[in-house]
């Protein structure tokens, strides 16, 4: 087997990958993590998809372990503002569709004659938890959705999960790093504070060492590459190409502020929130004591003055003062992830904008991923030609949704928002939306390979955003509609009871500090 692991670069994807291999493989591989204390790091994310539990709960990380010490909230989902005209919102939730007569609920609503109202608040309960700011616990930490309990996944992955949680967590991504880095230490992972200088190559182009500036020379028989856009391994090293993305998803650049706030005044709102702008969207991310806000933009729409601008206006007085972050993405993904002995994970392997909040999902997949084909000394290639599948695959399906928020995208009131209706999309997507002019999309149409999405997502999609013409079922009109007609009133009653019992998210939260 293989003895020894370097991972090059620490922030939030080389803390996530130290620990979940300390906590698989325990003291049988010794794992190393050298970072500079010289390179600042972006801090991927601070919005999770709710898979991430399962990441927590291998590692043996309760809730009241890591949330407090990263400020940490909950999140329902994702609420939309303006994406179809001023003033209009939708949630893309944590939650399932219900189906009636093999029909989803949002397949019935649409088959309404006029469909009255909002989708997502007639048909998911999530919508009216976060209009409310509801905490998806109440006070006795018990959960909303009594069926699901506390059941633990235990030491299960992403592609396991069998049914939806409810939320995931917002959570401030330079405490989580600092978190994951003293859990993985206290379990044997060695910390190097240095920067790396060299990366030292046999003939046939495998990693050998990597020299440091005061350290000496690291070597290892499997370097995880984490080293954030730059690729320092894969890409300046190894040589492995990029491809972007960015002739399909064209935002390349975002500013970002970290505002102190006021909570108990302002709310708690158990949601991300993406609110569309002339050349991109801000998003709105609420943590216990301050708010993580942020343009994402596209330069050739928008200059970083005028980004910079936008924000501290969408902010207010709140943002007098405070430094603002400017960011470069690269977006789109190295060609593949596993060259020889190299591993990129995080945003050295891809990056498909924040939109969605797939930065922390893509790491975790990466480094489960590795845990499932993880090599011996004979490095059989079958093992890293499936990781190297699974994860552009995955990578690419995440694109196609995104490039689906876009298109589907009913404002249309500038340059950069008509360009979205133009621009080429992915071969399969068009394909796929034809069909869903005339049926929602079901597990059949979608993207058909993991990518963390299912379909009732790509629903909340099209029905949200408005840009594309939509038909109902036409055998919805021949079925006896009592029992569709029930179950939305049985919601109905079951979010009024939800709004009027569970506490805000501020409330819980202040309680259990």
């Amino acid at each position: 087997m293989l003895e020894s692991i370097v991972v090059v670069g620490g922030g939030t994807s080389g803390w996530m990958t130290a620990s979940y291999l300390s906590a698989a493989f325990g003291d049988r591989i010794s794992v190393t993590v050298v970072e500079s204390d010289r390179v600042p790091t972006i801090g991927v994310g601070e919005a999770t998809f709710s898979t991430v539990r399962h990441f927590f709960e291998y590692l043996g990380l309760a809730e009241r372990d890591w949330m407090p010490a990263c400020n940490a909230t909950y999140k329902l989902g994702i609420r939309f503002e303006n994406w179809r005209a001023p003033g209009h919102h939708f949630y893309h939730p944590f939650e399932r569709q219900r189906v009636v007569a093999g029909f989803s609920l949002p397949d019935w609503w649409l088959a309404r004659s006029a469909p009255a109202g909002r989708f997502d608040e007639e048909c998911f309960l999530v919508g009216t938890l976060c209009d409310n700011e509801r905490s998806p616990r109440h006070l006795d930490g018990s959960l909303f959705e009594g069926d699901l309990a506390d059941r633990s996944p235990g030491r299960s992955t992403l592609t396991e999960q069998g049914t939806q949680f409810p939320y995931a967590y917002h959570f401030d991504a330079a405490l989580l790093a600092g978190y994951l880095r003293d859990y993985a230490v206290a379990r044997g992972v060695r910390h190097v504070v240095d920067d790396v200088v060299r990366v030292a190559q046999d003939a046939r182009g495998w990693i050998t060492h990597v020299a440091t500036r005061t350290s000496g020379d690291l070597a290892g028989d499997l370097f995880v590459d984490c080293s954030g856009f730059r690729g320092l391994l894969i890409n300046e090293a190894v040589g492995e190409p990029f491809d972007s993305y960015q002739e399909t998803l064209p935002n390349d650049s975002a500013v970002a502020l970290r505002v102190p706030v006021d909570m108990e005044r302002r709310g708690l709102r158990p949601c991300t929130t993406a609110t569309a702008q002339d050349a991109g969207w801000i998003w709105t991310i609420p943590l216990y004591g301050r708010i993580g806000t942020g343009y994402v933009y596209a330069r050739d729409y928008c200059s970083a003055e005028d980004a910079e601008r936008t924000l501290r206006a969408f902010v207010g007085p709140a943002a007098d003062d405070l430094e603002a972050n400017h960011l470069r993405m690269r977006i789109g993904r190295t060609r593949r992830s596993w060259v020889n002995n190299c591993i990129a994970v995080g945003l050295a392997s891809g990056f498909v904008e924040p939109l969605e909040s797939t930065g922390i999902f893509f790491i975790q997949h990466a480094v489960e991923q590795l845990v499932k084909h993880f090599p011996d000394s004979d490095w059989n290639p079958g093992l890293r030609d499936s990781y190297n599948r699974l994860v552009g695959r995955c990578m690419d399906g995440v694109r196609e949704f995104l490039v689906l928020h876009y298109y589907a995208a009913a404002r249309a009131d500038n340059a950069y928002w008509k360009d979205t209706k133009t621009r080429k999309i992915p071969d399969s997507l068009a394909e796929r939306i034809e069909q869903w002019r005339t049926k929602l999309p079901h597990a059949e149409s979608v993207y058909p390979h993991y990518h963390g999405f299912e379909a009732y997502s790509y629903v909340c999609m099209v029905l949200g955003l408005g840009g594309i013409p939509l038909s109902p079922s036409p055998g919805l009109r021949l079925l006896d509609p009592t029992a569709a007609q029930r179950e939305f009133r049985l919601l109905a009653a079951q979010a009024d009871e939800l709004k009027r019992s569970l506490p805000s998210q501020y409330a819980y939260f202040a309680q259990s500090r």
